[in-house]
């Protein structure tokens, strides 16, 4: 079994400040995602990650202190893809991947269209641009792990007030759509693919006591490939692990 984590941890060198390699060792995962880490490897020692014995790899944006992606991982990658070779994107360090035998993960931080009207049309043209990216990406690696921030609620019971939220971003018609017209192409929403219930969240906002009372918004993600439900063991929110205002998902697959 195969323990894959993916947390926004809203900046790594924060996380760490607040117990997060302590985290990492009790919680041991195999492969672990993350988004926001606000950092470069030339600004961090990773060397608590590695006596844990994990491969470090990191993509981070141009831009210092912003956005970012890694993937920590005890097994050796047979190769590590930095981007999607697109410099639009590229620059905001928004995906990184890495290959295994029978699998291959991507740390995926899709864009948040909170700021304004500029950035919402930034992250319409970049919901399309990875819909084909991943969809010819499925057809060279069959068993797919896009894991990560999507910054979208897919359906009402991904979010605690559907109704008020209708007009924000994050929650919005076309971003709606997007979602189901991606996982109809072959993919899988892991999470929702084995728990049914409403109430289960991954991002809280830090206003007004949101997270004491699980006012969130799912937005963290394993969508995996179709290919990949039969080895589909487990999936889970972890919202007692505070070192964000996201919470760690996991999922367990078969080897």
């Amino acid at each position: 079994m195969l323990n894959i984590i993916s947390y926004n941890v809203n900046g790594l060198r924060a996380a760490m400040t607040k117990g997060f390699v302590d985290w990492v060792k009790l919680e041991n995962p195999d492969v672990l995602c993350l988004q926001e880490i606000k950092v470069n490897e030339n600004q961090i020692d990773l060397t608590s990650f590695h006596d844990l014995g994990y491969y470090t790899y990191l993509f981070s944006a141009e831009k210092k202190g912003y956005s970012g992606v890694a993937i920590f991982s005890k097994l050796k990658p047979n190769a590590i893809v930095y981007g999607v070779n697109n410099a639009k994107y590229d620059a905001e360090g928004r995906t990184i991947r890495l290959d295994f035998d029978n699998f291959s993960v991507v740390s995926l931080y899709l864009p948040s269209g909170t700021t304004g009207d500029i950035r919402q049309t930034f992250k319409y043209e970049c919901l399309d641009f990875y819909h084909d990216y991943f969809n010819a990406l499925r057809s060279e690696l069959p068993n797919l792990i896009v894991a990560g921030d999507y910054n979208i609620c897919h359906e009402e019971i991904d979010i605690h007030n559907p109704k008020s939220n209708v007009n924000s971003s994050g929650f919005l018609p076309e971003e709606r759509q997007w979602f189901t017209k991606f996982l109809n192409t072959g993919w899988i929403d892991s999470f929702r693919h084995l728990n049914k219930e409403a109430h289960h969240y991954s991002w809280w906002t830090f206003r007004a006591g949101a997270r004491a009372n699980n006012k969130g918004w799912r937005i963290d993600y394993h969508i995996i490939t179709e290919s990949l439900k039969p080895r589909l063991l487990r999936a889970r929110i972890l919202p007692t692990i505070v070192h964000s205002d996201h919470c760690p998902v996991k999922i367990e697959i078969a080897k």
